[in-house]
C-alpha cells in the first residue's frame, strides 16, 4: 500500500496531487460521493495542517461552511470514517472539538483506479512515490486481526445500520467480523431500531457486551435513535 508524506521540498505537488486523486475519483462516482468528496476538500483546503495531519473543527463551524445542519455534519463525517479516509485523533469533550487525521494510504489505494485519467505522467508519479512511514498516529489506526482476513463491508448509508456497520468495522474489525457482521437490519419502529442475530445465543451476548458499541455507532449516522434493541 502507497504511503506519502506531505511535507519537505515537494510538498506542495504532494498536496495538489492528493486533491487531484480525490477530485477525479469523485467524477467517477454517484451524485451523493461527489458531493461528500467536495465537502472533505474543502475541509482539507480551508483547515487541514499537512505537516501535523490534523483537521480540527467543530460541527457548527462545518455546517457553516457546507451550509448544512449539523446532523448532516455529523453523518457526513460518519461516512468518511466508514470509508475509512478519515480517522479521530482525540475525541471532543467539553469545550474541545474532535480532531481528525487523513489515512492517505486509503485515499491513495480507493482512488488508484482513476489516476490514468488525469494522465501518464500523473499516473507514473503516483505509483513512484517513495514508501514512507505514515503519518497518521499509529496509536489510533485501525488494527487489522491476526489470522483469518475480514472483507469490509460496503458502505451503504441508505440506513442507519448500514453506515453503523462500517464504523464499527473501521474502528475494530476483529469485533466485527465475530460479532457484528451476523446482524442484519430487521425494521424501525419510532426511535428504536431493531437488529436480528443468527441465534439467541447470540442475540443475548451482543445485546449484553455489543449494546452501547451498536448504538453509539447508530447514532452517529441518525442521532434519532435511541435504542438499539437485538432479536433473533
Amino acid at each position: 500500500m502507497l504511503s506519502i508524506k506531505p511535507a519537505g521540498p515537494q510538498a506542495a505537488a504532494v498536496k495538489y496531487d492528493v486533491l487531484t486523486a480525490v477530485g477525479t475519483y469523485a467524477l467517477s462516482q454517484t451524485k451523493g460521493t461527489q458531493v461528500l468528496c467536495l465537502r472533505l476538500i474543502t475541509l482539507i483546503t480551508a483547515r487541514y495542517n499537512w505537516q501535523r495531519n490534523e483537521l480540527t473543527l467543530g460541527q457548527r463551524e462545518i455546517a457553516r461552511m457546507w451550509r448544512v445542519e449539523e446532523r448532516t455534519v455529523k453523518r457526513e463525517m460518519a461516512k468518511l470514517r466508514a470509508m475509512e479516509w478519515l480517522i479521530v485523533k482525540r475525541q471532543g469533550a467539553r469545550g474541545r472539538v474532535t480532531q481528525y487525521a487523513l489515512v492517505f494510504e486509503k485515499i491513495l489505494e480507493d482512488t488508484r483506479s482513476v489516476w490514468a485519467d488525469v494522465g501518464p505522467d500523473f499516473e507514473q508519479r503516483m505509483e513512484g512515490r517513495e514508501a514512507t512511514p505514515s503519518q497518521t498516529d499509529a496509536k489510533v489506526i485501525p488494527l487489522q486481526p491476526q489470522g483469518r482476513a475480514v472483507a469490509a463491508p460496503e458502505v451503504d448509508s441508505s440506513t442507519e445500520w448500514g453506515l453503523a456497520r462500517s464504523l464499527i468495522y473501521a474502528e475494530d474489525p476483529a469485533r466485527y467480523a465475530s460479532w457484528i457482521a451476523a446482524l442484519s437490519r430487521r425494521e424501525r419502529v419510532g426511535r428504536r431500531l431493531y437488529l436480528t442475530a443468527p441465534s439467541c445465543f447470540h442475540a443475548h451476548y451482543v445485546a449484553t457486551h455489543f449494546n452501547a458499541l451498536c448504538l453509539s455507532a447508530v447514532k452517529q449516522a441518525d442521532g434519532d435513535v435511541d435504542e438499539v434493541i437485538i432479536l433473533w
